[in-house]
């Protein structure tokens, strides 16, 4: 639906899109459609992994961004793609999982490589995911979540580390 679309974004720190062959081999891990799937893509920064996962036929899309800048940018590139399932926050990221009571599918989890979110955000978030929900985490370093995750997929890419965790359910 969006192909061949480019969204525009600021040039702002630690903001680093996620690099082509990286969404597509996520992609193909979750299966390329994504329908009916509701998405959180939080950091979204630029948004290509919620815009992505819109055109891939996710029912809904909740993008969590701090940056005002990066904000304005993501309203622009919703309104010009007209994207109707596309919600928007401007928010911390850390601040949003903890107040969400909502379920989702597929969690894009971002955060700049140099933050410390992560140890934070992992104990929040196995009850924000539905029952075979996955989180596709991106990070400089490689992450071992706490007990209770397990990787399904790992790779790297230069200096990117990214992986599908899935919760370990009794």
């Amino acid at each position: 639906m969006y192909r061949r679309r480019w969204i525009e974004f600021p040039d702002a720190e630690n903001l680093r899109p996620t690099p082509d062959r990286v969404r597509e081999t996520l992609f193909n891990w979750l299966g390329q459609d994504l329908y009916g799937k509701r998405c959180l893509d939080l950091f979204a920064g630029s948004g290509a992994l919620g815009f992505e996962a819109i055109s891939r036929g996710a029912s809904e899309v909740v993008m969590v961004e701090f940056n005002r800048t990066v904000y304005r940018a993501l309203q622009e590139s919703t309104r010009k793609l007209g994207c109707r399932n596309v919600s928007l926050c401007c928010e911390n990221g850390l601040e949003y999982v903890r107040r969400e009571n909502g379920l989702f599918d597929v969690i894009f989890l971002d955060p700049p490589f140099k933050s410390d979110y992560l140890p934070a955000l992992f104990p929040l978030l196995g009850c924000k995911l539905t029952q075979n929900g996955v989180i596709y985490l991106e990070s400089g370093v490689v992450f071992e979540p706490e007990h209770g995750w397990h990787a399904l997929k790992r790779a790297q890419a230069g200096a990117v580390h990214y992986q599908l965790l899935g919760l370990e359910r009794g």
